[in-house]
């Protein structure tokens, strides 16, 4: 049994298509059916049926999944113990992530990524959720930092999930004439609001919580970029709801200003993950260790430590 046989079955399995498989992997689909054939003949079992031009795992090919993530995770950490903590880190670190996480978060990591790592080659992607989950699943990247409600899937490691504080905020001249608060959400929404597009992360708790409230809004002006709102706030008046390690500084400097709403409390997370088939590698769990905030957790709230990758 070969390591590469079992990372093609992996990706069959993800896929259920051979086809889809070959390509992700580089190979020919003849290569990938002679790779699975020959683990088949292996095994003694059919992992897969082929039926009306369908892939199916079979009952033994789902037992057989977890223990080829496990096999690969057990090498995996061989290899880290093998390469040895003193050994400097170089080769491409390929990280998916959202623009928000990409213009707030990431200069500070990379700088000390770069710093203490200047072997190592990052490359960098953005895109929304969904689009960098694709990403991870066909391996375009090694990791993905994104920020949503905490998800979970069989075939993803999380390597680290933060609680991320949601605020309402509004320009300073408009968060000066609404007072402190609390406001009643419903009685905001004849101001003008510069929001995410529609379905994007943040956009969908407010319209959620309006919904709930039998209310909608219609923004002034919408943008799949969240930096770009944080500015326009900032020169003309009106209201946005945003994470607020987006609006911190701004918030400190008195160019927007926090409106508290008692119909919306919420929060999201900030989450690591790479995919069960992806080796961990050391510079993937420093590129963690970097993005794990080193402030005090909140009052009552213990620190979360990084998940594991087991």
């Amino acid at each position: 049994m070969e390591l590469r046989q079992l990372s093609t079955f992996i990706r069959v399995a993800q896929f259920l298509s051979f086809s889809k498989a070959a390509d992700s992997l580089g190979y020919s689909q003849s290569a990938v059916t002679v790779q699975i054939r020959l683990l088949e003949e292996e095994l003694g079992v059919r992992l897969f049926d082929r039926m009306y031009k369908r892939v199916i795992l079979t009952g033994q090919g789902r037992q057989f999944l977890d223990s080829a993530y496990a096999i690969l995770q057990e090498v995996n950490r061989a290899t880290l113990a093998l390469a040895g903590e003193g050994e400097a880190l170089r080769g491409q670190l390929n990280v998916g992530t959202l623009e928000s996480l990409c213009f707030a978060r990431l200069p500070q990591v990379v700088q000390g990524f770069r710093t203490c790592h200047p072997g190592v080659n990052i490359q960098i992607t953005t895109g929304i959720p969904e689009e960098l989950i694709a990403k991870m699943e066909r391996g375009e990247v090694d990791i993905i930092y994104i920020l949503d409600e905490p998800l979970y899937n069989n075939s993803w490691n999380k390597l680290l999930e933060e609680r991320e504080e949601m605020v309402l905020v509004a320009s300073a001249s408009l968060g000066r004439d609404l007072g402190p608060g609390p406001h009643r959400l419903e009685d905001l929404l004849d101001k003008p609001f510069y929001l995410t597009e529609r379905d994007a992360n943040y956009r969908r708790l407010l319209d959620r919580r309006l919904a709930a409230l039998g209310k909608s809004v219609t923004p002034v002006l919408e943008s799949s970029y969240a930096s770009f709102l944080v500015q326009i706030l900032e020169e003309t008046e009106g209201l946005s709801y945003l994470p607020r390690f987006l609006v911190e500084e701004q918030i400190k400097r008195g160019t927007l200003a926090v409106v508290e709403a008692e119909d919306l409390q919420a929060a999201m997370y900030s989450q690591i993950f790479c995919h069960k088939e992806k080796w961990a590698t050391r510079e993937m769990h420093e590129f963690v260790r970097l993005c794990t905030r080193q402030a005090e957790p909140p009052v009552g709230r213990s620190p979360q430590p990084a998940l594991s990758t087991v």
